[in-house]
């Protein structure tokens, strides 16, 4: 059996930790299974499933390229675990660190990941972008959630779309569901629902979805605003809802195992983020048949149903109200069929995929042409 390290922040319910979990449960585990290096002391939110399906979960410390103390906890990993072959990275900017390690130790297959379009503008945005030119030096092979995301990260090198697969059976339509939950939220017949599902942080953008509800209200609209997940970001939304008048229309759910029911409650799906790679929920929200209104820093290849739109964040919110009320509008037609994202081929795909760069770099490696030691990076 082929054991695949997969290098993570924390396995927490984000959208490409659940991206990971939606391929784990789904691979050939008799032929591949999964470990993660985590970055975080904490125990992560999929750890418990992460063992009970036969993985394994390590942790160094938290990530900073310039510590010594971070690249001796890599260089103690790999030197404790040289069975390993393959390494797949999933830390944006800076996976090439990890990789860079996995190198000096001989791994010969070491996949970066692509999962975003771009970074916050902040005090780390210098270092991060300066780590992104080593990742092409230091992976075998490259992979992106889509276009956007891999020409953004890998420049002119070639890379490999990874589908952000789903399991469409899961958010399949359930009139009954629906109806039950949105009389276990407290949601009328009358009122509008407006969802969203990701992590409070700054790129979300959450905060502008306030800014739309005030508008929706403002013109008479029986509306209502569910936000489902958590972040750091999450109180100052909530303080801005107060500000606003907003917080008895506002639903704050925080991390929840039951989203294809809570997706069924809502009439319009929202994204306004300020950028995103391949959003795992603006897919789910399309295979549960939602009208999806996303900004145009999503990219055009997560629309895939006829139901789903992108309006730029330089449109007022009074302009975002009104076409989510004329989503709302109107009946859904035929179940959308997502068939490029099911997560049952594609799982099949990355289970191939696995094993055929395995066995191609070993036939390299006895061939005397794989890369094996290397300076530091």
């Amino acid at each position: 059996m082929l054991r695949v390290l997969q290098a993570v922040t924390c396995m927490d319910r984000g959208g490409l930790e659940t991206m990971l979990m939606n391929y784990y449960r789904h691979i050939d585990r008799t032929r591949v299974q999964f470990d993660f290096l985590t970055h975080r002391a904490r125990e992560g939110a999929y750890d418990k499933e992460i063992y009970s399906l036969g993985g394994k979960v390590f942790t160094v410390p938290r990530q900073n390229p310039f510590s010594p103390a971070y690249r001796h906890a890599l260089h103690k990993f790999f030197s404790a675990h040289p069975a390993y072959t393959v390494v797949h990275a999933h830390l944006d900017c800076l996976s090439g660190v990890v990789l860079g390690c996995a190198r000096q130790h001989g791994v010969p297959v070491r996949i970066a990941h692509a999962h975003t379009t771009n970074q916050m503008r902040d005090f780390k945005y210098p270092i991060k972008s300066l780590y992104k030119r080593i990742i092409p030096r230091t992976a075998t092979d490259l992979l992106a959630c889509g276009e956007d995301a891999g020409r953004w990260m890998f420049g002119s090198a070639p890379f490999l779309v990874l589908p952000v697969a789903i399991d469409t059976e899961k958010f399949r339509f359930d009139k009954n569901m629906r109806e039950d939950m949105r009389r276990t939220l407290g949601i009328t017949k009358e009122e509008l629902l407006i969802g969203h599902v990701g992590q409070f942080r700054k790129e979300k953008n959450q905060a502008f979805l306030l800014d739309v509800l005030h508008s929706l209200r403002a013109c008479g609209t029986k509306s209502k605003l569910l936000f489902v997940g958590d972040g750091e970001k999450r109180a100052a939304v909530q303080n801005r809802a107060a500000a606003l008048g907003l917080t008895p229309y506002v639903l704050f759910l925080g991390v929840r195992e039951d989203v294809p029911a809570l997706l069924h409650a809502m009439d319009v799906f929202c994204m306004p983020s300020l950028y995103e790679g391949m959003p795992l929920a603006v897919l789910e929200a399309q295979a549960a048949g939602l009208p999806c209104l996303v900004s145009n820093g999503v990219p055009k290849d997560c629309l895939q149903t006829p139901r789903a739109r992108q309006l730029p964040l330089s449109a007022p919110p009074s302009k975002w109200a009104e076409v989510i009320l004329a989503e709302s509008k109107v009946l859904s037609a035929a179940p959308p069929v997502l068939q490029s994202f099911d997560i049952r081929e594609n799982a099949r795909m990355l289970t191939a995929y696995y094993l055929q760069k395995d066995a191609q770099r070993r036939r390299e490696t006895a061939h005397g042409s794989a890369d094996r030691v290397y300076a530091d990076v």
